[in-house]
């Protein structure tokens, strides 16, 4: 099933097939503002460098699994085509097989922006029609300000996403990221969080 020797070759991105159904926008955005300061040798060097890693599955589309939220930025920006490397080749099954494999391997994350698992039917079709969860842009922003670690288990920041949005209102985000922040990094130093990929909790002092 999976390949030996990487596969490498240059899709449109119009072509990229998602495995989860949201991304948080405010992450975008700033992939987006990082891409826009980069000259053109830059953007020649960034794309070369981060290749967006593919099953290929019924139909010979090619799933992402990975670098949702670049793909979004940079098909935002105009950005035709980038390099993929085919991860596994499960063209052969059929879709509810291949979604099935998918699941078993966690390499799909089918849930909506209200943490809601859905159907895999209604995974969007294309980076553009993937919708947005503020709460994965909180979780993003946490583990960028030191809340977390980062974390091999896949999907770990939809995990730290789904626990903020258990503990943090919608309308604090939407209203006060920078309060709302302060109130993750609180809940992600606490034991609640504990249970969490990359938890860096307060390490306590053992007594002599």
């Amino acid at each position: 099933m999976a390949n030996r020797e990487p596969l490498l070759k240059t899709l449109p991105i119009a072509e990229l097939r998602p495995t989860q159904m949201t991304v948080g926008y405010r992450e975008v955005a700033e992939k987006r503002r990082r891409w826009q300061e980069y000259d053109g040798e830059k953007k020649k060097e960034f794309l070369g460098a981060h290749m967006m890693p593919t099953l290929l599955g019924p139909k010979k589309h090619h799933y992402i699994i990975d670098h949702h939220h670049l793909s979004r930025a940079l098909y935002e920006e105009g950005v035709e085509s980038v390099l993929v490397t085919v991860v596994a080749d499960l063209h052969y099954l059929d879709k509810d097989a291949f979604w099935t494999v998918c699941d078993h391997k966690s390499w799909t994350h089918p849930y909506d922006a209200e943490g809601v698992r859905r159907q895999f039917k209604d995974i969007p079709k294309s980076v553009d029609a993937l919708l947005d969860d503020p709460y994965r842009s909180l979780a993003g922003e946490l583990r960028r300000a030191g809340g977390f670690a980062k974390d091999t288990t896949p999907f770990s920041e939809f995990l730290w996403a789904d626990f903020l949005r258990r503990n943090i209102k919608g309308k604090r985000i939407e209203h006060d990221f920078d309060a709302a922040l302060e109130t993750a990094m609180s809940l992600a130093k606490s034991k609640d969080a504990d249970y969490l990929p990359g938890w860096c909790g307060p390490v306590t002092r053992r007594q002599h």
